[in-house]
């Protein structure tokens, strides 16, 4: 992955610097020490990954994001101040790590980065016939679940994770995006009804006006859904 860092503070470059050389799937390919260096570096190749502090004079790290359109990059905020937490999340970056950064912890954060990043690169697996299709396999933690598809009830995006709730009282975390699921589906007895969800026509209970029944649980229709779900089901 190729990466990048900035921030104004050299001792903080430096500590990077070398926490990046003894990771062998990190290719450092520059090192900003302020925002408008780290866009011309940005606009010239393409980076995976860009560690950035918040707090930099006249371009701060979070400009950086909201200036930029990296739909491939991942960011990792690296600051002092624990307060802009909240607002990272709402920026959707990948982690946020306070100063002093312990190596484990930046590990830690670039592993999930790692792992998300292969996620991305992976070709969907082939199938002889999607139609047919009675079970898969996701992996949850340390192990690949076995999931039989009628028992998946539907399927909900948590920013980087999706959860699986199935038959069984325990719902199932794994690291994809929905778009990426969906596709790993490939069945006609699921439909994208939400940005945030995908279910199964087999467990539906009822459709009320713009919400969907499955047991206790009530899943709104995106309006960019609708449509295609009505069509789907005669509605």
């Amino acid at each position: 992955m190729k990466c990048v860092i900035i921030d104004d503070e050299p001792l903080a470059l430096g500590l990077l610097e070398s926490y990046i050389e003894k990771i062998s799937f990190l290719e450092l390919v520059a090192s900003c020490s302020d925002g408008f260096e780290a866009m011309t570096v940005l606009q010239e190749q393409k980076v995976d990954l860009i560690f950035t502090d918040i707090e930099m004079p006249n371009f701060s790290g979070i400009d950086i994001i909201k200036s930029a359109d990296y739909n491939e990059s991942m960011f990792i905020f690296t600051t002092a101040y624990p307060h802009y937490a909240i607002e990272g999340f709402n920026l959707n970056v990948t982690d946020y790590l306070v100063k002093p950064i312990p190596f484990h912890r930046f590990l830690k954060a670039v592993t999930r980065a790692h792992d998300m990043f292969k996620l991305k690169k992976e070709e969907p697996v082939a199938v002889v016939d999607k139609e047919e299709q009675q079970f898969i396999f996701v992996k949850s933690e340390y192990e690949n679940l076995k999931i039989n598809l009628d028992d998946i009830k539907y399927i909900e995006s948590l920013k980087d994770y999706i959860k699986i709730y199935t038959n069984k009282d325990k719902p199932i975390l794994t690291l994809s995006s929905l778009k990426g699921f969906e596709k790993k589906l490939g069945n006609s007895k699921f439909i994208r009804v939400h940005k945030s969800y995908i279910v199964s026509l087999k467990h539906i209970y009822s459709v009320q006006r713009n919400r969907i029944v499955i047991g206790e649980k009530w899943i709104p229709i995106g309006l960019n859904y609708k449509d295609k779900f009505l069509k789907k089901i005669g509605g």
